[in-house]
């Protein structure tokens, strides 16, 4: 049954700029402003956060905006201080949006002794007071079966599909989806699927984390614009390692798509000088000045996305309907003329 009043969106201080644009699209739906809560969110002088809501929010149906991205022990803090703030209150559900969710990459024990972080944390959330989790892209799936609250995971293959289609118009019969790791398969087939492109696979051999050891292609690229799709991107040094093989093999141009650019330490420099034409990732995660100033870096919103399906849970209507291009591609109308 649809709220008897409007949601009411609250964001911390990870992604401000995301939580800005999620806003502005939603008072565009609902022909009114919609802003964010005016709270203060700041830290003492040894680093303790504390938070402040200056607006009533009792009875209200609240949307805390905030990823847990770099710093993520920083801002998944920021989250539950904000969640017991908005409990304590007497807000009557609170949703976390967590456009990335951190620590997701510890979702099991691969050796003896050894944390499964991803779960410690969603026990934290839900005993926090999250009633409601919407997220984008999780690096594991079961990761939302780690919650005993309902789950909802947007995809950013639809945008990327969007994207596709629009900057190779004409030229998809030449293009290639490519698998960074046996992993990541499914996540790649779903796009090829859905712009109606063959697939290939970079099989690797990882000594430790952060070094590979030996790539090799799985399927015919050569003359092929190929296109690396992934979740994650943190030092680059794989995807950029993966984008060479694939120019060995034959490909006439490598460009990546990444939904999470953590893009840490050396990450943008390495992209700046690899052999890939273009970066895109999304704005899950506050770029940089060094990420916007990349030249071969793009960066696709998801604010039209996040809006659209907080204002469904909202209504009590479909979210999942959002992973269909006939549902999706009027809410991108504007950035994709033309798709």
């Amino acid at each position: 049954m649809p709220a008897n009043t409007e949601p009411k969106l609250m964001s911390g201080n990870a992604n401000r700029t995301l939580a800005q644009s999620i806003a502005r699209r939603m008072s565009m739906h609902r022909g009114m402003n919609i802003g964010l809560v005016d709270a203060r969110i700041e830290r003492f002088n040894d680093a303790e956060i504390f938070v402040e809501v200056y607006e009533n929010v009792r009875g209200e149906d609240m949307f805390i905006i905030q990823p847990t991205s770099n710093p993520a022990n920083d801002n998944l803090m920021e989250l539950l201080v904000m969640t017991d703030a908005l409990r304590r209150s007497s807000a009557a559900r609170i949703t976390g949006v967590i456009p990335y969710f951190g620590y997701a990459r510890q979702d099991r024990r691969t050796k003896a002794r050894t944390p499964i972080t991803a779960k410690l944390v969603a026990n934290m959330m839900v005993e926090a007071g999250i009633e409601r989790v919407l997220t984008m892209d999780l690096h594991a799936a079961q990761i939302q079966g780690f919650f005993d609250i309902p789950v909802d995971n947007l995809y950013a293959s639809p945008i990327f599909a969007l994207d596709i289609q629009h900057h190779f118009k004409g030229k998809l019969d030449q293009v290639t989806v490519v698998s960074p790791d046996v992993g990541g398969v499914a996540r790649a087939r779903e796009l090829a699927k859905r712009i109606g492109c063959a697939l290939a696979i970079v099989d690797k051999r990882r000594e430790k984390p952060g070094e590979v050891a030996e790539m090799t292609v799985i399927g015919n690229v050569k003359d092929q614009t190929c296109i690396i799709v992934d979740d994650i991107c943190d030092t680059a040094g794989t995807l950029c390692k993966a984008a060479e093989v694939l120019m060995e093999a034959g490909a006439s141009q490598v460009h990546s798509y990444i939904t999470h650019g953590v893009l840490s330490g050396p990450a943008v420099e390495r992209i700046t000088n690899s052999v890939m034409e273009s970066l895109v990732i999304t704005d899950s995660i506050e770029p940089t000045d060094e990420v916007k100033g990349a030249h071969n870096i793009r960066i696709v919103p998801t604010a039209p996305m996040f809006a659209q399906a907080i204002l469904n849970i909202w209504s009590g209507t479909s979210v999942s309907s959002l992973f269909e291009h006939e549902t999706l591609a009027p809410i991108y109308e504007g950035l994709y003329t033309g798709a």
